[in-house]
């Protein structure tokens, strides 16, 4: 498939960069891949390259990669991403909505990040919610949970969980633990089935709104004098609870 040239490869991305969500690295495309995403575009600045880092790190999609890469020189990708990726891999991926469990039938927590400010602790946070099989991860306020800079965090794992936008009046039913200093020591709490675990934005903490949402507050265990963790490391530390909870 390496008879595209440029131009070709360039019309073709041109045709969905409009709608498309930029997968940026081999990484980010081989998780959408693996999700269900479609990807009707992918371009390498070294195509051998890339198919050798599938046969060694995803070798399930070798022969879809095989059938969808085109090569292209490194000044056609710079002049098409911002920032190319090391891996000199890009894609366009169509933009999918997942629905979110109903709150009967859900059991894992769904993570709600209350106008988060970091795109990077964005996509942190939605590759933890992945791997962990969190129910989903919901944002309030005007940030993007879609935009390239949380994707490219995100591994490209946003095709493999639900991540939305919503009001905090529009988030789904089920008990929401709100994180926050002066809540119980998460250590003595049962995190119960189909909970919204909601966390403050990195440099004011919970909205006015949330705390109202609020069915209770939690606290994570903290070492005197030392005033907060990131974002990212707060979730983390809220779905491992989750996660070595008694069977």
């Amino acid at each position: 498939m390496t008879g595209e040239t440029a131009e070709t490869a360039e019309s073709r991305w041109a045709r969905y960069a409009e709608q498309g969500v930029l997968l940026d690295g081999f990484h980010a495309l081989k998780h959408a891949l693996r999700f269900g995403a479609r990807v009707p575009v992918a371009l390498a600045t070294d195509r051998r390259a890339a198919l050798a880092l599938a046969a060694e790190l995803a070798p399930d999609l070798t022969g879809t990669l095989d059938g969808l890469l085109r090569e292209v020189s490194g000044s056609t990708l710079g002049a098409l991403v911002p920032r190319p990726h090391p891996t000199g891999v890009a894609a366009l991926a169509l933009p999918q909505t997942t629905a979110l469990p109903a709150a009967p039938e859900r059991e894992a927590p769904l993570v709600v990040l209350d106008n988060p400010r970091n795109l990077g602790n964005v996509g942190a946070v939605v590759r933890l919610a992945a791997g962990a099989g969190a129910a989903g991860v919901l944002t309030t306020g005007d940030l993007d949970p879609w935009h390239p800079v949380a994707v490219r965090a995100g591994a490209g794992l946003h095709f493999a969980t639900p991540v939305q936008r919503r009001q905090v009046a529009g988030l789904p039913d089920g008990p929401l633990l709100a994180f926050d200093p002066e809540g119980a020591d998460l250590r003595a709490v049962d995190v119960p089935a189909g909970a919204l675990l909601a966390f403050g934005s990195e440099r004011h903490g919970l909205s006015p709104q949330m705390r109202a949402r609020a069915d209770s507050l939690v606290a994570l265990p903290m070492r005197p004098q030392v005033s907060s963790y990131n974002l990212a490391t707060s979730v983390a530390m809220a779905l491992y609870h989750w996660l070595a909870r008694p069977s």
